[in-house]
């Protein structure tokens, strides 16, 4: 049983989320903190330019909604948005706030995944605690 768990979430479309959801419940202990975390990749400075002002915040705030509405699925959850690059991003909080488990979900490996590496892969590779992945 795990008392700190990370669930990186992803809302892409091939991605489900419901099974690591399902695991970190019946992995965690009573008095367990979950964190579901999603990462906003950074937007290119040229594309940037051609968005409404106001974007990038409201599309914080639905997010935040969005894992918030996750979370309250679960016992002594929370749901946090966070900006960088996806891999490096989900280590680098783990790191500070130290997850004892991270639950990630993963899709069927293509040919892209074989020559670039996937955020998956990169976090199973490079976290200092245990790393469940769910297919």
């Amino acid at each position: 049983m795990y008392h700190n768990i990370l669930v990186p979430i992803s809302f892409d479309a091939e991605r489900d989320i419901s099974g690591p959801l399902k695991l970190a419940e019946l992995l965690s202990t009573p008095d367990a903190r979950v964190t579901l975390l999603h990462v906003v990749e950074h937007i290119p400075s040229y594309a940037i330019s051609y968005m409404p002002p106001e974007y990038l915040s409201e599309a914080r705030k639905a997010l935040k909604v969005e894992l918030d509405d996750l979370a309250a699925k679960l016992p002594n959850a929370t749901g946090e948005v966070v900006e960088g690059h996806s891999g490096r991003t989900i280590l680098d909080w783990a790191e500070t706030h130290k997850p004892d488990l991270i639950i990630m979900a993963s899709h069927r490996p293509g040919m892209q995944d074989l020559l670039l590496g996937s955020t998956t892969n990169h976090v199973v590779r490079h976290a200092a605690c245990a790393v469940h992945v769910v297919r």
